[in-house]
C-alpha cells in the first residue's frame, strides 16, 4: 500500500473522530422517544342496527370502534331512556361494545342509550363523551327536547349532585311509587336536558336519590317539583326548579360508631374572654361541661376595675342548659372584672363549681370594627327579604331589608357571603317546601359579589339584583 494512501486513511479517521467526540462532548447511548401522548378518544365507525333505526324489532345493539376499548362505571354512566325496569347486560371485546336490552319494548316509543364516560380507549383512558345511540319502535324518531334548572332553595346555589326525572302521563304520587320514564345528569351548573321526547304532558322532578330507588321516599332526601304538569313542544321552554328537603337528617353518618359519652366528675366553665378581647357587639358566654340544673343570676356580677357593678346586663341560659350568656352595652377599650361565686350554678348531681373565680378582661376598641352601607337596586321589599351574611356555609348574621338601603356600624371585620332570602310567610327564617301540600321552599339568591368588611372603614357597596 502506498505511503499517501495511509495517510489519507488516518487523516479520514482522525476527522471522523473529532465529529463524533466534538460535536456531542461525549458519546450517549438513549432510548428513542415514544412521541407524543395519546389523547384522541376512540370514533364510532359502525352501529348494528344502525344509528336512529326504525321499527327497532331486536333486543341487540353492537357497536364497532377505531380502536380497542374499555368500558368504565356502567351502572353510574349508561342510561337508557325511557328507564328500563331490569338493567341491560353490557359488555365489550377488543373494539366492539354489546348491549343487550332485558326488557320488552313499548311500541311507537323513541329509544336512546347514553354511555356517559363508560367508552374509553384501552391505552390512555380517553373517554368518548356521551354517545347517544337511538333508534325508534315505530315509523319516526321523536326529536323534542325539555331544559330545566335546579337551584339549592336555602342557599340559592346550583345542585349538580341530584338526578332530574320525567314522568309521562302520571299522578302526583307516581314518584313516590314507581320509578320515571325518564332520568336525565344534571350538569355542574345545574342544567340538563331530556332528548329524543315525543309532545305531550309530563310531570318533572329533581331528587337526592339516597337509597338509588328512583322514588321519592324520604323527607330527608333533597327533592324538587313543578307546581304544574309541563308541556313538551317545539319550544323547549327552560324549567326552573328549587330543591329543598322537607326534614333534616338528623340520623348518624353510615358506618359511625356512637361514642361513649365520658361524664365529668367536676362542674367547670370555659369563657373565650380569657384569652381574647369581648367582641362589642356580642355576649359575654359561659360554657359548662355539664348540663346546670339550677343558676343564680345574682351571683354573678359584672364590675368596672373598681368593682362598681355595671348595670345593665342580662342573662340567658341556652335549651342545652350548658351555656349562660350576658349581655350589655359594651363600653370600648373598657377593663372589666366578672365575679363568680362557686355556689351560682349547681349541676344534676348537685355539685358547685370548685371555687369562686373573679375574670379579669377588656373590651375591643371601636376602630377595630367596620361600617357597612349596602345599597340595593330593584329590591321588592313586599317579599319581606332577608340579608343573610354566610362564612363557610354558615349563616352568621341575618338582618330582615325594609329599604333599599341598608347600613350597620361596628361590625366585625371579614369576608362574607352575601345572599337574600325572601320570606314569603315573615316568620324571620328560611321554609322548606312541602310536597304533598304543593308548597314550594322559600328562595334564596346568592349574590356574586362578597363583602369585605376592613376594620377602621366606611364598607360601601351597590348591588343589583
Amino acid at each position: 500500500m502506498r505511503v499517501s494512501t495511509i495517510l489519507y486513511s488516518l487523516f479520514f479517521t482522525w476527522i471522523i473522530a473529532v465529529i463524533v467526540i466534538g460535536g456531542s462532548g461525549c458519546a450517549q447511548i438513549g432510548a428513542p422517544t415514544g412521541g407524543p401522548r395519546d389523547s384522541i378518544p376512540p370514533r364510532l365507525l359502525k352501529a348494528s342496527p344502525a344509528q336512529n333505526s326504525t321499527n327497532f324489532k331486536g333486543n341487540k345493539v353492537t357497536l364497532t370502534f377505531d380502536e380497542y376499548v374499555v368500558l368504565d362505571d356502567i351502572q353510574n354512566n349508561v342510561i337508557v331512556s325511557p328507564l328500563q325496569k331490569n338493567i341491560p347486560f353490557i359488555d365489550y371485546k377488543l373494539k366492539t361494545v354489546t348491549v343487550k336490552l332485558k326488557d320488552s319494548l313499548l311500541p311507537n316509543t323513541t329509544y336512546s342509550i347514553n354511555f356517559g364516560d363508560a367508552i374509553k380507549d384501552n391505552n390512555e383512558g380517553n373517554p368518548l363523551k356521551n354517545l347517544t345511540y337511538v333508534f325508534s319502535t315505530g315509523n319516526t324518531i321523536d326529536s323534542l327536547q325539555q331544559s330545566g334548572k335546579v337551584i339549592i332553595a336555602e342557599t340559592g346555589k346550583t345542585d349538580s349532585l341530584s338526578i332530574a326525572m320525567l314522568y309521562r302521563n302520571a299522578d302526583d304520587s307516581a314518584v313516590q311509587k314507581r320509578r320515571p320514564d325518564y332520568i336525565a345528569k344534571i350538569k355542574g351548573d345545574g342544567s340538563f336536558i331530556f332528548n329524543n321526547l315525543s309532545a305531550g304532558s309530563y310531570k318533572i322532578y329533581t331528587l337526592k336519590d339516597g337509597d338509588g330507588g328512583k322514588t321519592y321516599n324520604s323527607k330527608v332526601e333533597l327533592f324538587a317539583f313543578a307546581d304544574h304538569d309541563i308541556i313538551v313542544s317545539a319550544k323547549n321552554e327552560l324549567v326552573t326548579l328549587y330543591a329543598s328537603a322537607e326534614e333534616k337528617d338528623m340520623r348518624a353518618l353510615p358506618g359511625s360508631s356512637p361514642v361513649k359519652t365520658i361524664v365529668p366528675k367536676i362542674l367547670r366553665y370555659t369563657t373565650p374572654v380569657t384569652s381574647q378581647e369581648q367582641e362589642l357587639p356580642d355576649a359575654l358566654e359561659l360554657s359548662f361541661n355539664r348540663p346546670l340544673k339550677n343558676f343564680d343570676p345574682a351571683k354573678i356580677i359584672l364590675t368596672d376595675t373598681n368593682y362598681k357593678p355595671v348595670a345593665p346586663v342580662q342573662f340567658n341560659i341556652d335549651s342545652s342548659k350548658k351555656k349562660i350568656t350576658l349581655t350589655t352595652a359594651w363600653q370600648e377599650d373598657t377593663k372589666y372584672r366578672l365575679i363568680i361565686n362557686n355556689t351560682a350554678v349547681t349541676d344534676s348531681a348537685g355539685n358547685n363549681l370548685p371555687k369562686s373565680d373573679t375574670i379579669r378582661f377588656s373590651s375591643k376598641k371601636i376602630t377595630d370594627y367596620g361600617n357597612i352601607v349596602l345599597r340595593f337596586t330593584n329590591l321588592d321589599v313586599s317579599k319581606h327579604p332577608v340579608l343573610q351574611l354566610v362564612v363557610n356555609d354558615e349563616v352568621r348574621f341575618s338582618y330582615p331589608l325594609t329599604a333599599s338601603e341598608w347600613s350597620k356600624k361596628a361590625f366585625k371585620p371579614g369576608e362574607y357571603e352575601m345572599r337574600i332570602f325572601y320570606d314569603d310567610n315573615n316568620n324571620g327564617k328560611w321554609d322548606p317546601g312541602h310536597y304533598s301540600k304543593k308548597i314550594q321552599p322559600e328562595k334564596a339568591i346568592t349574590l356574586p359579589q362578597k363583602l369585605n368588611v376592613k376594620g377602621n372603614w366606611d364598607n360601601e357597596q351597590d348591588i343589583k339584583l
